[in-house]
């Protein structure tokens, strides 16, 4: 089979906002998965304290210290432990003019890339995210919830276009007992601008353009350490 292409031409990120993925780098022996060349590069696995230190603010140091114990779940075979800091990530505060996303954008590409790795149940237990992020947006609260509950329902539908519907389906019962309202994409994109931080829709765009490449992430992946 030929190797598929990666048309990165599809990956538009607005100004300011890095606009390609570093190299994807051989692991260190003690990785059980593949580093993700959507986040911040890590020479050994952290514990729980890397993101504790910054906890009672959550400004900047907080978000990429999330960042950086989601890439340590990730490495230490842990999806869906990865996918959870990724959603504490996106609870920060980072104000009207957040600086650090020039360096370290809004993690749905990195999202993106761990869903479809771990899919096939290959890479350690990843769970259901499209339950999971339905279940976080239709129930969110505390401080920018608004902003945090329209960030789960971009993500609920990059889950969905990711990943196979009939091994990661919707939570039907809570739909039917509870009447909700499932936003569309495009809705979801809107409110996403309206209430995100600047460019993160344009971001979330990326990865939505970035997951209609077939195994964009496992083909990149073997590609490099073909070489």
């Amino acid at each position: 089979m030929q190797a598929l292409k990666i048309d990165r031409s599809v990956i538009e990120f607005p100004p300011g906002i890095r606009d390609a993925a570093p190299s994807i780098h051989k692991s260190p022996s003690e990785f059980i998965n593949p580093t993700c060349p959507w986040l911040p590069e890590l020479s050994a696995l952290l514990d729980a304290s890397v993101t504790r230190h910054h906890s009672a603010v959550k400004g900047p140091e907080f978000y990429e210290a999330a960042l950086r114990y989601a890439h340590s779940h990730w490495l230490g075979g842990k999806p869906a432990q990865a996918m959870l800091q990724l959603t504490k990530a996106w609870m920060a505060d980072l104000g009207e003019a957040p600086v650090i996303l020039g360096e370290l954008p809004p993690p749905y590409c990195a999202l993106v890339w761990i869903m479809e790795m771990a899919a096939a149940g290959e890479r350690g237990f990843l769970g259901n995210p499209v339950r999971h992020f339905q279940h976080l947006a239709s129930r969110m609260s505390g401080p920018r919830s608004e902003a945090r509950s329209w960030r789960a329902w971009v993500c609920f539908h990059l889950a969905e276009k990711v990943l196979p519907p009939g091994d990661f389906p919707r939570d039907g019962v809570q739909i039917v007992r509870e009447g909700l309202w499932i936003p569309s994409w495009q809705h979801s994109l809107s409110r996403l601008g309206k209430y995100g931080w600047p460019g993160e829709a344009a971001c979330a765009s990326a990865a939505s353009a970035a997951s209609m490449c077939p195994g964009f992430a496992m083909e990149a992946w073997r590609m490099e350490m073909a070489h």
